[in-house]
């Protein structure tokens, strides 16, 4: 606070912005670190619970367990997919309406599409300011450095003397500016590139639930 009283008008706008940056970046940090952590934790107890109980009324009653879980989220469009095509064949006395046409499967097969895409959206979420923060708070940074030499190297030509006294000062309170740039963007580019790795992991794991639960889908329909 010592040197930010003392320093000029644009290091002091920079410093207050690479603030906000940093700020705003951790709480994006702190907020996605617990998202994704229950995404990922309650999607792991949801693959337990859907191998285990198998049944799909079973497991549609009971996924306000998972509120958290993109596999649930998932299941829940996938099947409320299967009861709509269901019941037309009910309507129409048809029970083969659930079929491998565009009319059927590819029903479903839309319906997880649309969900994995409404996930993948909400857990990236955010992820675009820390990228942004990252990328240019450094920058941000370098510019008040550099506006602050430049209004050092004034300073000296205005006293005429070129002393360590005299342009240590200035040149201290330029730096400033960088190391706080590097302060803001350091733990957002550990935070983007961390939460990145997790959610393609999630992506992964939605890509795979949703060939399984087709071929569930499709393993029923050639048993009838």
């Amino acid at each position: 606070m010592g040197i930010f009283t003392v320093t000029g008008l644009v290091v002091q706008v920079v410093l207050v912005v690479l603030a906000l940056f940093s700020v705003i970046s951790l709480g994006i940090i702190f907020f996605k670190f617990r998202q994704v952590y229950r995404a990922n934790s309650q999607s792991e107890k949801f693959l337990d619970f859907f191998w285990k109980v198998k049944k799909f009324d079973s497991i549609n009653a009971q996924l306000d367990r998972f509120t958290d879980s993109p596999l649930a989220v998932l299941f829940s469009e996938g099947f409320s997919e299967l009861k709509k095509l269901m019941e037309k064949g009910e309507e129409r006395e048809d029970p083969e309406v659930i079929s491998t046409d565009l009319g059927g499967i590819e029903n479903i097969s839309r319906a997880l599409r649309r969900a994995t895409t409404s996930e993948i959206t909400r857990l990236e979420k955010y992820l675009t300011f820390l990228a942004t923060t990252g990328s240019t708070a450094p920058f941000i940074g370098l510019f008040g450095t550099v506006w602050g030499i430049m209004t050092a190297f004034k300073g000296i030509g205005e006293t005429g003397s070129a002393s360590l006294a005299v342009v240590a000062p200035g040149i201290a309170e330029a730096l400033i500016a960088t190391a706080v740039g590097l302060v803001a963007a350091i733990p957002a580019v550990m935070g983007y590139n961390h939460f990145q790795h997790k959610i393609k992991v999630l992506i992964s794991e939605m890509d795979s639930f949703s060939t399984e639960y087709l071929n569930i889908v499709q393993r029923s329909i050639s048993r009838k």
